[in-house]
């Protein structure tokens, strides 16, 4: 499998396991043209800082049993608003609302393409 199609079959774990904690907003990013150091970047949104860590969480674990990765490099765990996950060839960004929109990465990389993530299609809270 090449470089590229490995970062992508992360990020779609990755992705997955950010959904099932109902991790919202999802956007992958290709920067392997423009970024030596990474491949690509997954940003996801959260509601509050339980649900950052709980999204953290599942993607370490995610990404540990399904490809064998652990993340090189942490940052912002304690902040409770932005958490970074460097796993080499991926970088995933998990955001408090408010600093997704103050950061706006995807206005940053508006010139990188967008990865499907190819997750599942949800119909949103009228359904309850």
């Amino acid at each position: 499998m090449s470089e590229i199609a490995e970062s992508t079959q992360m990020l779609r774990t990755a992705a997955r396991a950010a959904d099932d904690k109902l991790g919202t907003d999802q956007v992958a990013l290709d920067v392997s043209a423009t970024l030596y150091i990474t491949d690509a970047f997954l940003i996801i949104s959260a509601e509050n800082d339980r649900q950052i860590a709980s999204i953290v969480d599942a993607v370490e674990e995610a990404l540990q049993t399904t490809h064998g990765h652990t993340p090189l490099r942490r940052e912002g765990r304690g902040s409770g608003d932005w958490v970074l996950l460097d796993f080499g060839d991926i970088v995933v960004h998990v955001f408090s609302q408010e600093q997704r929109e103050y950061y706006a990465l995807e206005r940053l990389w508006k010139d990188c393409p967008v990865i499907d993530l190819e997750l599942p299609e949800h119909s949103g809270a009228d359904d309850a």
